[in-house]
């Protein structure tokens, strides 16, 4: 069993407080698996929590000290983790500080993680989690192995953790939300982008770049930053860490050619300092996994895997679940289902033209859940221009998730700017029927939002099935 520490003391138990969020469960099963005792609270009960109670997390949903198991009472041994989205008037977290507990962040628990081993960073306003599934593919099926923790789940496991024992490596998603990845310690960072976002943490665009400029200072002397082209983003790397630039066009030290299109297939050439692989098939066959495959190419290749391994990587990924994800492919003659996390403007966009050139000629429709009302007040003139892309744009209320209204924000502030022809605004409660009334080709969920958690039963409405 692996102890560990903060300071001087060594902690055999870890409670999490928020334990059901997806950032939270890699890292519950990393523990696990290393034979801690792991606990947490959550406020409410979801696929995710029953499946780390079948793993061995001890799990409350009532927010009581009284509910926390006597074996993580004692703060000689027990160390308490949490997320910036707990409330901070949590009486079960209130009770381990009052207590005198060792109490961090779950960013802080990731940043011991990277100090400890060689770490892969992958960071950017979208694009990471893509990004870091690719490179974990591509790693855990190689010789260098790593262990991997994902804010999506790869499809090829059904886990937001990878595991391999023995590996230096490790790879992390670096969350910019409430500047986390301020926390860690990479040896390779990744920068995806860096369009504006959480402005209700960084106040503007200035704060955010500012943000990923202070994540770059950590990497580590010899190290490498591997930094999308085109960004307004200034590094401030130590001379001592290399800086390489790449895309998924023909500019950047790592760079695709020969682009091919053709029977539901990509592929393309991948180019990069002093090497050159040719055919690389993306299993995930969409425009916009092109930059992403390049990124986690550069970084698994420069991490010690082989061209060959990069190429069998790539071509097995099945994708991040949430992320340009087929629900319905429509090969039975019956409509297309996408689902997509994209909840940033350029990211909207660049997923629907995706779609259009992956179904060129069909009609393409969007239901568009808003997440965020400072999300939706900094950038509704954007978010309307990248749904205007669509043939088709349905939009229910915001999902608030930790922010209180905002008078004079709604859905209504994008919608009435979304130039598509066919547009309308259908409360949450009324989407599946609306869906049973209509007749779509191709169909795109889209949002950071819960909007998945109606897929079972739009699956079963495009199929002409009685949802349950």
């Amino acid at each position: 069993m692996t102890n560990i520490s903060t300071s001087d003391s060594p902690f055999r138990n870890l409670y999490f407080v928020g334990a059901g969020g997806i950032g939270m469960a890699n890292l519950e099963r990393y523990f696990l698996s290393l034979g801690h005792d792991v606990a947490g609270y959550d406020r409410s009960r979801s696929a995710l929590t029953t499946a780390l109670e079948k793993e061995g997390v001890i799990m409350t949903y009532i927010d009581l000290e009284e509910e926390i198991p006597e074996t993580f009472r004692n703060r000689e041994d027990t160390l308490v983790v949490y997320t910036p989205a707990v409330p901070s008037d949590s009486r079960i977290l209130s009770w381990f500080r009052n207590n005198g507990f060792e109490v961090i962040k779950r960013a802080a628990l990731l940043g011991k993680i990277t100090r400890s081993t060689k770490a892969i960073c992958i960071s950017g306003s979208h694009g990471k989690t893509t990004t870091c599934s690719m490179t974990a593919n591509i790693l855990r099926g190689s010789s260098v192995g790593c262990n991997a923790f994902l804010g999506g789940i790869l499809r090829n496991i059904d886990s937001n953790l990878v595991l391999c024992e023995g590996s230096e490596w490790s790879v992390i998603e670096a969350d910019e939300y409430d500047r986390s990845f301020h926390q860690l310690s990479p040896e390779i960072a990744v920068v995806t982008s860096t369009d504006p976002d959480h402005l209700d943490i960084y106040g503007d665009e200035a704060g955010y770049l500012e943000g990923f400029a202070r994540f770059t200072e950590l990497i580590r002397d010899g190290g490498l930053l591997l930094l999308h082209t085109g960004l307004k983003l200034k590094p401030r790397v130590s001379s001592g860490v290399r800086v390489e630039t790449y895309s998924g066009g023909s500019d950047g030290d790592w760079h695709a050619e020969d682009i091919m299109y053709g029977d539901g297939r990509l592929s393309f050439t991948l180019v990069g300092p002093s090497v050159r692989i040719e055919e690389i098939e993306l299993g995930v066959p969409v425009e916009i996994n092109i930059d992403n495959a390049v990124a986690a190419a550069a970084a698994s290749l420069h991490s010690g895997a082989t061209p060959e391994e990069v190429r069998e990587g790539l071509r097995t990924f099945r994708g991040a679940k949430r992320r340009f994800e087929i629900i319905l492919d429509g090969r039975d003659g019956g409509p297309v289902l996408l689902d997509d996390y994209a909840h940033s403007p350029n990211e909207v966009k660049a997923s629907i033209r995706s779609v259009k050139r992956l179904y060129h000629g069909r009609k393409v429709s969007v239901i568009f859940q808003p997440h965020l009302y400072t999300r939706t007040r900094d950038f509704a003139p954007e978010f309307a221009e990248a749904l205007s892309e669509a043939d088709e744009v349905i939009m229910p209320e915001i999902y608030p998730a930790r922010e209180e209204a905002i008078p004079g924000v709604d859905s209504m502030l994008i919608l009435n700017a979304v130039t598509s022809a066919d547009k309308c605004y259908c409360e949450r409660k009324y989407l599946l029927n609306k869906i049973k009334n209509s007749n779509f080709d191709i169909l795109m969920t889209l949002g950071a939002a819960d909007i998945d958690r109606l897929l079972p039963e739009i699956k079963a409405i495009l199929k002409g099935e009685n949802p349950t």
